[in-house]
């Protein structure tokens, strides 16, 4: 195999503690879609995002068959509920629920803040743009995600999860 001389820097304090999964992913992610994409451009970022894609759609039928083995109905009040991701510290977020939505205002994310730091955050934004509709729709084929600020351009990340008017 040809040696990748492409390499991103991504120095860890002097710490001999362990880093943390997020930034563990973020890495390989990051590492993942520049090579992809340094290879095959357009058609590479393309790729990636058809991969998240479907990585979405999986997560989200895994979140609807929780949903339903805790006996729940597959609608956006048992969404949260019943994710499939445990957030801990690195995401913070306040979540508001209304008539047949929820929406979600995250204030830290950890996937975001390690691309960041990394300054990788162009791949991360593959994941991001991605990620959450995909995890919507294969929740429920109903459910839309209105993905309309990120931490990268925003600060804060804004989510609203919806069934579709009928």
């Amino acid at each position: 195999m040809e040696e990748v001389k492409r390499v991103m820097s991504m120095k860890d304090s002097e710490s001999k503690d362990p880093v943390s999964w997020p930034t563990l992913f973020c890495r390989l992610f990051a590492h993942l879609a520049k090579e992809v994409t340094g290879r095959f451009g357009e058609e590479g970022e393309e790729a990636i995002k058809a991969g998240v894609w479907s990585f979405g759609l999986e997560r989200g039928k895994n979140i609807a068959e929780r949903a339903k083995a805790a006996g729940c109905e597959i609608d956006v009040y048992s969404y949260l509920p019943n994710y499939d991701m445990g957030r801990g510290d690195d995401f913070t977020a306040d979540s508001t629920y209304g008539d047949n939505q929820v929406e979600q205002l995250f204030k830290q994310c950890g996937f975001a803040d390690q691309w960041i730091q990394d300054g990788t955050e162009e791949y991360g934004k593959l994941y991001c743009d991605m990620i959450d509709p995909a995890i919507a729709k294969g929740y429920c084929e109903d459910m839309e995600c209105i993905h309309d600020r990120r931490i990268y351009e925003d600060g804060v990340c804004s989510f609203c999860f919806r069934m579709k008017e009928k």
